[in-house]
């Protein structure tokens, strides 16, 4: 025969419900269970999204290249009706005669100042008066001088003699001539420290501070004896120079002599007679444009 259970009483109940509860705190807190601390709710930072700020990127370069690219456009078009315009302008000026247009501008002023001198001499005032209180005095001496040297110019085209035809190439190559004034000054500051280093020229300073030069023997400036000059050596520049101008001048002296004998063309001769020269010139000032480049594959040989 089985023992019988003991029945609990009031007392042993409460003792059992005592004890559950001080195990159950004593006991350690298992992870994920409602006592872990670990397991309490805590505040979250919002994640960032990297897809959105590479999106972000890439459209803000799709903006600035395509901003680029617009600005070249409008480069390049400005650039384009520019050059539309340049060579518009290129082709009217290589289409107006030079000549022409100056011979316009010559009549436009001619015919202005014939007009102005009508309306003066209507309203009773001096014309030449009126037209010089547009000019100072100086600007009129030199106008005045301008002219005078014009005419005299004029009147000494003419042959003369020899002697006026040799002084006229010599006036015109003074003028032409540049001189070194830099490589002369240097030339005359080394004379002088040769010569005062040598005793023949003497450094004195006057009362005002001014630097001259005393010769004591006479021979550091030049005389009608004096021959130092031959001992002066030119430089291969003034030396290409003078053979240039030689050159030059037998040039002309045989291009005057072909005048004189009637042969003013270096080419083949082409006519038969004056009146058909004349008129082989005429040709060739109108058709000579057109022409060329025929003629030229004629000369090469590979005209078809």
């Amino acid at each position: 025969m089985p023992p019988a259970k003991k029945r609990k009483t009031r007392t042993t109940a409460a003792v059992e419900k005592q004890a559950a509860a001080e195990a159950a705190e004593e006991a350690p807190h298992a992870p994920g269970s409602v006592n872990d601390p670990r397991s309490a709710p805590m505040t979250q930072e919002p994640a960032v999204d990297l897809p959105d700020i590479a999106a972000s990127d890439a459209a803000a370069r799709a903006r600035e290249r395509q901003e680029r690219f617009r600005a070249l456009q409008a480069r390049s078009k400005t650039s384009a009706q520019k050059n539309l315009k340049e060579a518009q302008l290129e082709s009217q000026r290589l289409a107006t005669d030079p000549n022409l247009l100056t011979s316009l501008n010559r009549k436009q002023a001619i015919a202005s100042q014939k007009l102005l001198k009508a309306d003066t001499e209507a309203a009773g005032d001096d014309f030449e008066r009126k037209r010089a209180w547009d000019w100072t005095v100086e600007e009129s001496e030199r106008w005045d001088k301008r002219l005078r040297k014009k005419e005299a110019h004029r009147d000494d085209q003419a042959f003369q003699d020899y002697r006026q035809d040799s002084r006229k190439v010599y006036k015109r190559q003074i003028r032409n001539l540049q001189p070194d004034m830099e490589g002369y000054e240097k030339e005359k500051m080394k004379a002088v420290e040769r010569a005062a280093a040598s005793g023949g020229l003497e450094i004195v300073e006057t009362e005002d501070g001014e630097l001259v030069a005393v010769d004591k023997d006479g021979t550091f400036y030049s005389t009608a004896d004096s021959t130092g000059f031959v001992e002066n050596k030119p430089d291969k520049a003034a030396v290409d120079r003078l053979v240039k101008d030689l050159e030059k001048a037998e040039e002309s002296r045989l291009k005057k002599q072909r005048e004189r004998n009637g042969r003013t063309e270096d080419g083949d001769v082409t006519y038969i007679n004056d009146k058909n020269k004349q008129f082989n010139q005429k040709l060739a000032r109108f058709y000579n444009k057109y022409t060329s480049e025929i003629r030229d594959s004629f000369e090469r040989g590979t005209m078809i």
